[in-house]
């Protein structure tokens, strides 16, 4: 986190002024414990004292922020043919606007292939592996196609269940490819990308389309014709789609033993410019990239010379970031302050060349994720997770960066938002409260810890990260002014939290999350203020209710919790605009 946003500001006089009022009003209230009684301890006794400064935006990023990705792997293990289903679009329309980028690592193993008779050619999707259910699913692409607008459907349970057990066969082989990094090629028919701009369009997102950087000529320049190819039928059907190129370049001599030099990256971009520019229809999309991977020392001199050499033709330079492997077994590894600190460690890289080559350029976050190779069962599912999913958003957001991607949304792997039998997991609901609270626009935080031996930051820092932004527009329960604040408290204590400054004597809005049922951080389920978090049908979310904490009520953080807290009729000036 940012030091910025977290030192308190001692040197201001009304600073001074607050913290000595606060210690006169906890003296006030503190009782001692009456002998023989059970010692408060000294963790739970510590006041955080929180300002916030309202008066502008220390960044303003984009309106699609939080945003989603979607894997190739769903054309091979089959989940494609079941993005129309009712309450997918449902949950992915929940977290709308926002775009989804359809990339990954075999993004540079996709071939597009315009069928016109698709009984001639059935790729590795559910109507492949289902032989007794082929005519079925084909029949309900027929009906789909009679629908106008948006496409949706209701498939049978028993074709559902054995798309499951298929799909789970299919997880293992996609695992195996992944962790070898040796990839078989991926086929995407015109069906298949109908089916995918119907799901992203019925959810009022916006399609990214990765194009396959690895087919490439004998001089090892990229060879355009299935893009092109794609790009046509795409323009024909007047999709409104961006588009990428390739998906970690720095990696490619691991994964298809074939290097791709920074000069050769920025030409193989500026010919899909100039690609898109002679398809009328694409002639103003949007192109982004080059999506490296982690910024170590190769991703970090790829980046560095693809913005050296014409890397100003992509209109936001993205890159990825995952916090942790598939070897993790515990769930405190997803705890660990310093692992939490290495992405803005890893930003701070990316920034500094973007702004050194190109300073007005936006940067993108992508392929986020708790864990690298489909995650780790009962791992990065589990709530534990979210610690390391809403510092993601908390850190970049500080930082400036313009959009975050979630890989992935829905696919194989324990990495996603939705399971596999279309229930929410618990980064589904944080997800879904920061979109319905969370604005753009991003308030600089003022923190300080009251202790006895001061310590200075590091309860704060290390522990309790707190976030601050003005509170969405689009969400009409709370007027124009108001602030949201978001809190992670690792700790294993409570934490309570003193509103100081603008935030004084104001009404808030609680909405605490914390794992429900009997396992703990484990826990696949959420309850927020205390009730479990369930769909009530597949079109219908459960009503979020917040709290109400009354006007100067001291914030109680209960231990290894997450919250969000809507500071209501502040009239903050950076919020009002």
């Amino acid at each position: 986190m940012p030091r910025q946003f977290l030192c308190p500001v001692f040197g201001s006089s009304l600073w001074l002024a607050l913290i000595l009022q606060s210690l006169i009003s906890s003296a006030v209230t503190y009782r001692r414990p009456v002998s023989g009684g059970k010692r408060q301890s000294f963790l739970e006794r510590t006041l955080i004292l929180l300002d916030v400064n309202t008066r502008s935006p220390v960044k303003v990023l984009n309106d699609n922020f939080l945003s989603l990705q979607l894997d190739p792997s769903i054309v091979k293990d089959g989940w494609l043919d079941f993005l129309s289903s009712k309450r997918l679009v449902t949950l992915a329309r929940g977290l709308s606007p926002a775009y989804l980028r359809f990339g990954g690592k075999r993004t540079d193993f996709l071939q597009f292939h315009n069928l016109k008779n698709l009984a001639k050619f059935r790729g590795p999707g559910p109507d492949y592996y289902l032989k007794n259910y082929e005519d079925d699913i084909v029949r309900s692409d027929f009906a789909l196609d009679k629908q106008k607008g948006c496409k949706l459907a209701s498939h049978p349970d028993m074709m559902l269940e054995l798309q499951r057990e298929k799909a789970a066969q299919m997880q293992q082989v996609l695992l195996k490819e992944q962790v070898s990094n040796i990839y078989s090629d991926v086929t995407l028919t015109a069906r298949s990308l109908d089916k995918l701009y119907n799901f992203a369009d019925c959810a009022g997102l916006h399609l990214i389309f990765g194009l396959n950087a690895l087919h490439r000529n004998p001089d090892n320049s990229w060879n355009a014709s299935s893009a092109l190819s794609l790009l046509k039928y795409s323009a024909g059907k007047k999709y409104n789609i961006s588009w990428e190129l390739g998906n970690e370049p720095n990696s490619y001599r691991a994964m298809a033993a074939r290097s791709v030099n920074s000069s050769r990256l920025a030409q193989d971009y500026s010919l899909l410019k100039t690609l898109l520019q002679s398809v009328r229809f694409y002639s103003r999309a949007n192109l982004y990239g080059p999506n490296i991977g982690r910024p170590r020392k190769n991703a970090v001199l790829l980046l560095d010379g693809f913005m050296k050499n014409g890397g100003s033709v992509v209109d936001a330079v993205t890159w990825q970031h995952y916090y942790i492997d598939r070897r993790v077994t515990k769930v405190e590894d997803f705890m660990k302050t310093r692992l939490l600190d290495t992405l803005s460690e890893q930003i701070t890289k990316v920034l500094k060349i973007v702004q050194t080559h190109a300073p007005e350029k936006r940067v993108w976050l992508g392929g986020v994720g708790p864990a690298w190779a489909g995650g780790t069962n009962n791992l990065s599912d589990t709530f534990a997770a979210g610690f390391l999913w809403l510092n993601t958003l908390g850190i970049a957001a500080a930082h400036g960066i313009d959009v975050v991607l979630r890989h992935s949304f829905f696919d194989y792997g324990y990495n996603h938002l939705v399971d596999q039998h279309f229930n929410p997991l618990p980064d589904y609901w944080l997800s879904l409260l920061f979109k319905r609270l969370v604005g753009p626009r991003v308030l600089a935080v003022h923190v300080a810890g009251l202790q006895r031996k001061p310590r200075p930051g590091r309860v704060i820092r290390d522990k309790l990260r707190i976030y601050a932004h003005c509170t969405s527009f689009h969400n009409h329960d709370y007027v124009r002014g108001s602030i949201t604040i978001y809190i992670i408290n690792l700790h294993r204590s409570r934490k309570k939290i003193k509103l100081a400054g603008t935030l004084r004597n104001k009404t808030v809005h609680q909405y605490l999350l914390q794992p429900f049922g009997t396992d703990g951080l484990h826990s696949i389920s959420v309850q927020l203020n205390g009730e479990p978090l369930r769909m009530v049908d597949n079109e219908t979310f459960p009503e979020l209710k917040p709290r109400t904490l009354r006007a100067g009520r001291t914030i109680a953080m209960p231990p290894v919790s997450i919250g969000f807290y809507v500071i209501k009729n502040i009239n903050a000036y950076a919020c009002r605009r």
